[in-house]
């Protein structure tokens, strides 16, 4: 293992002492810093994912202008599916788009296994040569979206309210379902195992969608194949992240997923997540987005509300419930990240 000056994210992972509570934030290399925007103004979406230079730069910014304790590399969740075949578009105003949505076997059938070494080959570029540019100043963490999660995007096509063609899938055929789910489970393996050889030091599982199904099928859709998806990641001592958005139930059930931490939402009571799974994992999150549109005083107050529910004591991991939202001042972000680091010593004293 490399010798990081910042390795606060790994031990919390693992639930080891730390001097403080690290934080970094969801989608902190994107909209919301005026730099980042610079660099969208001149390329497109995709183009700065696969431009190695471009998504290192972005992946930086945010460890240089707020302070966080990682970077995560910036890339999408849906490079899979677009590896896999499909024709992604990302739309402005509209988000991404899928013009052949995955709804019969026909279409199915035409999805490629991927080799990531050939097909995602930038993002892999991307995470060493950020890696390099980082000089161990923070660990990078790599990511994947969830089997369920990209099975959703894929068969919807695009974004959606009622998740309707999903579930008329999982509901009507079963068993084309499970298919693509054991597909997308085999290359998320094979994609975060090639994210940790090319540098990652840690990877997190975005389950965007799970939230949506019934508990039941929670269990039979998603978390089966996370828990088969953590096993077959070939890793060292690299920590795991899965990010279950929108499950407040089977909770001990999800901790046994093989994953090292779990992130949960801020709909989610953090003092009961910690008494529920804290003794299995270590827990991220969860200030609710959009405290950060709030003047400082009240970020600071907010923020202060989650150290105190965690409570003292190793294995938590500050972040946001989910993303930050890309109108948010950049200001706002740094007073919780200071905020964070001054005032949580004093649970781990």
């Amino acid at each position: 293992m490399e010798k990081l000056k910042n390795d606060l994210l790994l031990r919390a992972c693992k639930r080891k002492p730390v001097d403080r509570t690290p934080i970094w934030i969801m989608r902190q290399a994107g909209r919301y810093l005026p730099e980042y925007r610079a660099i969208r103004e001149k390329h497109d979406f995709l183009t700065m994912c696969k431009t190695p230079e471009l998504a290192a730069e972005v992946t930086i910014q945010p460890v240089d202008i707020i302070g966080v304790d990682a970077a995560i590399i910036f890339s999408d969740i849906l490079v899979i599916p677009e590896a896999m075949g499909m024709k992604l578009q990302m739309i402005e105003g509209d988000g991404p788009v899928f013009d052949n949505p995955v709804r019969t076997e026909r279409v199915a059938n035409k999805l490629k296994p991927i080799d990531p070494s050939r097909d995602l080959k930038y993002v892999l570029d991307a995470i060493s040569l950020t890696k390099k540019e980082l000089y161990g100043r923070v660990p990078l963490i790599g990511f994947s979206g969830a089997p369920w999660t990209l099975l959703t995007y894929m068969v919807e096509g695009q974004g959606t309210k009622t998740f309707s063609n999903v579930k008329k899938l999982i509901y009507n055929n079963p068993e084309l379902a499970h298919n693509l789910l054991k597909k997308l489970t085999t290359a998320v393996a094979h994609y975060l195992t090639a994210q940790i050889r090319a540098g990652a030091n840690a990877v997190q599982i975005f389950d965007t969608w799970a939230g949506i199904l019934s508990p039941r099928d929670y269990l039979i859709f998603a978390l089966k194949y996370v828990n088969q998806l953590i096993a077959k990641i070939k890793r060292t001592d690299e920590p795991v992240i899965y990010f279950p958005k929108g499950v407040h139930y089977r909770m001990r059930t999800t901790a046994d997923c093989g994953a090292d931490v779990i992130g949960i939402d801020w709909t989610i009571d953090m003092e009961k997540a910690r008494d529920k799974i804290g003794k299995k994992v270590a827990i991220q999150g969860n200030l609710d987005p959009n405290v950060l549109y709030a003047e400082p005083s009240f970020i600071k107050r907010e923020a202060k509300k989650v150290l105190a529910s965690y409570g003292k004591g190793t294995g938590h991991i500050f972040n946001l419930g989910h993303g930050i939202l890309p109108d948010v001042d950049p200001a706002h972000a740094k007073v919780l990240v200071d905020y964070v680091k001054d005032k949580s010593k004093s649970y781990h004293q």
